[in-house]
């Protein structure tokens, strides 16, 4: 299946899934993995540093995640990073999306293998 991405209709629904799927990854390495600084879950992700800020501040200003600094430490540049009661619940929807995308694409792609399998 083959896609025309100048079609106005398609375009806006990859860029929002592309979000989505990058605010899920985000989410569920904040669950999951201690990251030392931002650098270093952008360097996980493969993101750049500015699209990791950015997808950071979209999530705090959703209410998805909360962001502390040690107050009483000297380098103020250390954050942590928290999920939300708000944050575990947008990350369990986006994971059953995830996970029925996944089913979809491995439906179609079974549906294609067996109608390849038919002409040989």
């Amino acid at each position: 299946m083959v896609y025309d991405l100048t079609c106005s209709k398609i375009e806006p629904y990859l860029i929002m899934n592309t979000n989505l799927d990058d605010q899920f990854e985000v989410l569920r390495r904040i669950e999951y993995e201690n990251f030392k600084s931002q650098r270093a879950l952008a360097s996980q992700l493969g993101f750049s540093l500015g699209k990791i800020n950015y997808c950071l501040k979209e999530l705090k200003k959703k209410g998805l995640i909360k962001i502390n600094n040690f107050n009483k430490n000297p380098n103020k540049t250390k954050y942590v990073y928290f999920l939300t009661p708000k944050g575990f619940a947008t990350k369990a929807r986006l994971t059953l999306n995830f996970m029925k995308r996944k089913m979809q694409e491995y439906n179609e792609l079974e549906k294609e293998y067996q109608k390849l399998k038919k002409i040989k």
